[in-house]
């Protein structure tokens, strides 16, 4: 199991897989979803998205982007996207991405790595929870769309 960048001529293997994930979990994409990839390929101040790897294999992706937090000292960033195949799923891959993925964000000065886990998804709750996240009793996570 590893993670490799994603460079800008995977964009359009990028993009079909994000297509997977937003079907399955039933999310709207932007249109065109390469404007919204095409950022996140390659080494960007922005975010990165790496490839999740099993066995030689693509079998996921993970798309994080960076931002900075008082709160948190210095650079944060949020785990936007964690997709991993069917196939591949129920056999711990997703939890070793994860924790190959903290490892990576800190080598980048990462100080905190934030996510969301849909209402009613249990599993990745507890997936989660062993890769040492915490919820945030009291914090509640909001957006607006602003375009």
């Amino acid at each position: 199991m590893n993670l490799s960048l994603a460079q800008r001529d995977d964009l359009t293997a990028v993009v079909a897989l994000v297509r997977r994930y937003h079907a399955h979990d039933g999310l709207a994409s932007p249109e065109p979803l390469e404007d919204a990839v095409a950022p996140l390929l390659g080494d960007n101040d922005l975010g990165r998205i790496w490839w999740i790897e099993r066995d030689g294999a693509r079998v996921g992706y993970a798309a994080v982007c960076f931002g900075y937090s008082l709160e948190f000292g210095g650079r944060d960033a949020f785990l936007d996207e964690l997709f991993v195949l069917a196939e591949h799923r129920g056999v711990g891959v997703g939890g070793a991405a994860v924790d190959l993925l903290c490892r990576e964000v800190e080598a980048l000065g990462v100080r905190a790595l934030h996510l969301e886990v849909a209402h009613g998804n249990e599993a990745g709750r507890a997936a989660y929870r062993r890769s040492g996240f915490t919820e945030r009793d009291g914090y509640r996570l909001m957006s607006r769309r602003l375009r």
